[in-house]
């Protein structure tokens, strides 16, 4: 079989579709094998793309606005959804199932500095009616590095991504209070992305078949069935933890069944990154998206 090569901005249970597509056994109908990365701190997967070390990656949309101002064509192009909604929680010290956007203005949280996660958040709290500038960023580094921060007793809130804040729940150490997506609503939060040339490949037209029949599963399957089926991939969360994840993303809309990037999802994106000053101008959908490379109707 042929090996195609996939490489993740970021691995969580959030980018489920991708996950399955591997673990679900739908490459292997489509006489795909895979291997698989996760691109290191500080580099951008991006940088797969141009050396050739990936045909596929998980990034965002907002991806190609880096480029774009400096005024260079992407060197990537954004062809399929990964999450139509921001997959972030806000979990607290203490059960508060009377939390408001507004307890944090003045309190601790653990989170991301910059890049899409904080501009997403930023957003959020804007949507919120609340003051960013008066939350008091704690800023220790990745996912990871905020987990442990967290763990080890800053912040009174944390923002993370699934499934670490349901492992804090499960562990004893926090409570889900909040989820940024709902504040936000649809948008174009995560994709895959590939190079032009590669999108007019068989490989191309086979991978994505196996991710449309895997977003289709992803859909109605179980939580605890998929949760098994990914278990491997997080060796350090408690399977009960990694159901809860997958089932409250199922319930949020995250995974819509279409594999396409809309332009309507498109447009909330840019709406977000006016708002936090990343962007000046809308660029047109054509120069960071484009659609898939075959038809996205599950075929089984």
């Amino acid at each position: 079989m042929t090996t195609i090569n996939i490489q993740f901005t970021l691995f969580s249970a959030f980018y489920s579709p991708l996950i399955v597509t591997m673990a679900g056994g739908f490459l292997r109908e489509q006489e795909l094998d895979y291997e698989w990365s996760v691109s290191a701190p500080g580099k951008s997967a991006v940088d797969a793309i141009v050396d050739g070390s990936a045909h596929v990656i998980q990034t965002a949309p907002s991806q190609g606005f880096n480029s774009l101002n400096k005024g260079e064509t992407p060197v990537a192009v954004h062809f399929a959804q990964i999450n139509e909604m921001d997959g972030f929680f806000i979990s607290g010290r203490t059960p508060d199932p009377d939390f408001s956007w507004n307890k944090l203005e003045g309190a601790e949280v653990v989170m991301f500095k910059g890049g899409q996660p904080n501009a997403m958040f930023r957003y959020a709290c804007h949507q919120a009616g609340i003051d960013y500038e008066k939350i008091i960023a704690v800023t220790p580094g990745g996912a990871a590095d905020i987990d442990a921060a967290f763990r080890h007793g800053a912040g009174q809130y944390v923002q993370q991504q699934g499934p670490f804040p349901q492992q804090l729940e499960a562990d004893g150490i926090a409570t889900i209070v909040a989820q940024v997506g709902p504040k936000i609503g649809p948008c174009a939060f995560s994709s895959l992305a590939a190079s032009r040339e590669w999108l007019q490949s068989d490989m191309a037209i086979a991978f994505t078949t196996a991710y449309a029949n895997a977003r289709e599963f992803l859909n109605r399957a179980p939580a605890n069935e998929i949760a098994s089926m990914e278990k491997d991939f997080f060796p350090d969360t408690d399977l009960s933890a990694l159901e809860a994840c997958i089932a409250t993303y199922q319930q949020l809309g995250c995974w819509t069944p279409h594999v396409e990037i809309t332009p309507q999802a498109y447009e909330v994106i840019l709406d977000v990154f006016q708002h936090t000053g990343t962007i000046s101008e809308r660029y047109p959908y054509e120069l960071v998206c484009t659609a898939p490379p075959v038809t996205t109707t599950p075929l089984r």
